[in-house]
């Protein structure tokens, strides 16, 4: 059984004192691909060389809506440079977030319609962080169209993830669809079709439940999975299967095999 861990920050420095330790577990259990998404332009390199040294790591670089503070000005350029050059499975994580009141929606609006732009001229997917925006969101990727991708811990309606599929991606599930009183995701991972439907993590944050203060691991897709198949009353295999598959097609990844 191979299962894919379809967003996990394992580059950051929550994992530097065991991050090899981690690799050779998800190994044993399973897990057969890991996407690391980057945040930062200063992120990108250790992301890049991480990925470099482990087949099972498959590299997105994308400057995320929530570091704002941390993008400079040249990053869109330098963005273009490095997906030019290192040529990463997507362009992400990028997207829109509304949550906090006090946030620069004109930029982070400029920000991620430049992103999907250079996501757009080398023909890449992209990894979507959207809260609180979706059908901003949704607005952007009809005015700037890319080849599909993920929409990472999706919280939104069902009608907007039904547009999302229209468009060409999948929705992501993690940790929250563990917690009982997640009803409305839960309620959406047991009624959207499993052919647009990947596993994900974002470790080290978004632990599921019973561990929520813990550092997350990519380890714990298994529990998503897990709580996937008991919510929709499906084989756990089939699900690893047919959600591993998925994240292979959007991304264009090959996943290690032999386990």
């Amino acid at each position: 059984m191979r299962v894919c861990d379809s967003h996990c920050h394992l580059d950051f420095s929550e994992f530097d004192q065991d991050r090899e330790v981690v690799l050779a577990a998800c190994r044993r259990q399973g897990v057969a691909a890991i996407v690391v998404p980057g945040v930062s332009a200063a992120g990108w390199p250790g992301l890049v060389d991480l990925c470099a040294r482990d087949p099972l790591l498959h590299p997105a670089l994308g400057l995320h809506p929530m570091f704002l503070h941390q993008h400079q000005t040249g990053d869109l350029e330098r963005l273009d440079q490095w997906v030019r050059r290192q040529r990463p499975v997507a362009v992400g994580e990028i997207g829109l977030d509304f949550y906090l009141r006090e946030t620069d929606r004109a930029r982070q609006q400029d920000l991620f319609l430049a992103q999907l732009e250079i996501a757009r001229s080398h023909a890449l997917p992209v990894i979507l962080h959207v809260r609180k925006a979706h059908d901003e969101v949704l607005a952007c990727l009809r005015r700037v169209p890319v080849a599909g991708g993920i929409v990472h811990a999706f919280s939104g309606s069902r009608q907007q993830a039904e547009h999302y599929i229209e468009l060409g991606f999948a929705v992501g599930f993690g940790g929250v669809l563990t917690y009982p009183n997640a009803r409305r995701v839960r309620q959406l991972a047991r009624e959207l079709p499993l052919a647009s439907i990947v596993l994900e993590t974002d470790a080290p944050d978004m632990a599921p439940a019973g561990r929520h203060g813990e550092r997350n691991s990519p380890l714990n897709v298994l529990l998503v999975l897990d709580e996937l198949a008991r919510i929709r009353e499906e084989d756990r295999a089939q699900i690893a299967q047919i959600t591993t598959q998925n994240v292979e097609k959007l991304l264009n990844i090959v996943t290690e095999v032999g386990y």
